[in-house]
């Protein structure tokens, strides 16, 4: 299954959770998409409900079923609790970091800032959006790169930095410091939900 590159509004409203966690996708029409979006909040089954939180996690990260699967058997052989470990992948990857330190809006414009080849971990380009960077990771722009239009756009909009990642805007370098805790993560997610969807 290709990753889906259609508006992100649509899926958050079909889903009824914000993926861009921002709310601004919700706040116009909190309801579902389509003519008849306001009738379609059916019950789900309890299925219906662990493959929704799945599908939630998924569009919020970006990854396709299969690069979702992958990273969730990697969490369940990890010491510790399964869903936080899954959640702990995810915000290790190197497009959410681009994301959390602000050098983008969104993270599907991260995502593009590492495939362009525009960051650096620890001086080295990497340029693949999945990559997993490990706690103490000096990740920076290239050089060349600093006067990029979309990344000076997102650094003046500001953002707040969560406490496991550092960033100096002036030099645009930042340090993942140490591993997220589940209470600095996005609270509407319930991940005991999606171990239980790949363990039924």
């Amino acid at each position: 299954m290709a990753r889906y590159t259609g508006p992100q509004y649509k899926v958050s409203r079909h889903l009824n959770f914000s993926t861009l966690e921002n709310g601004r996708d919700l706040a116009r029409r909190p309801y579902a998409p389509g003519v008849h979006g306001n009738d379609r909040r059916k019950k789900l089954s309890e299925y219906g409900v662990q493959l929704q939180e799945k599908q939630k996690v998924r569009t919020l990260y970006g990854l396709n079923e299969k690069q979702f699967h992958r990273t969730f058997d990697k969490a369940s052989h990890m010491h510790g609790v399964a869903g936080e470990n899954l959640l702990f992948l995810l915000e290790s990857r190197l497009d959410n970091l681009v994301y959390r330190m602000g050098l983008a809006t969104t993270r599907r414009g991260a995502r593009q800032l590492v495939n362009h080849g525009h960051i650096l971990v620890n001086d080295k380009k990497v340029d693949i959006p999945s990559y997993t960077c490990k706690v103490g990771d000096i990740i920076s722009v290239k050089e060349n790169s600093k006067s990029h239009p979309a990344i000076l756009a997102s650094l003046e909009k500001g953002t707040t930095l969560k406490a496991f990642v550092e960033f100096d805007a002036k030099k645009m370098t930042g340090k993942y410091v140490r591993r997220p805790d589940r209470s600095e993560l996005n609270p509407e997610i319930n991940e005991a939900l999606i171990v239980e969807f790949y363990n039924r």
